[in-house]
């Protein structure tokens, strides 16, 4: 699966170690970093989401494309901010601004 903006994915030990066991989390993807990185790895910018659906904390992870899934439905925001009512195309924050050429990972 290679994820895209506004995708809701579970990372859990499939797609790193790192998250394995209790350390999985369901994770709103805001940017896929196009920087080469070892195949079949990807560097992904985005807000990591609570059982309520709510953002909790924004983070970068380094995770393996063959590990990703989508997360179920009741992990998912009631409304997001492109249906939240009065919202605008600008509501949606700079899609690219995660895509530097700097540093070890693609941070804005």
């Amino acid at each position: 699966m290679r994820p895209e903006p506004g995708d809701l994915l579970r990372i859990d030990g499939r797609a790193s170690v790192q998250f394995a066991g209790d350390r999985a989390l369901t994770f709103r993807v805001v940017s896929v970093c196009d920087r080469p990185t070892y195949a079949g790895w990807v560097w992904l910018t985005g807000y990591v989401i609570n059982r309520r659906g709510n953002a909790t904390a924004k983070r970068e992870i380094y995770v393996q494309l063959a590990g990703l899934w989508p997360a179920t439905t009741s992990s998912a925001p009631k409304h997001s901010p492109a249906t939240r009512p009065g919202a605008s195309r600008r509501d949606q924050g700079d899609r690219g601004a995660a895509r530097s050429r700097s540093g070890a990972a693609c941070s804005g």
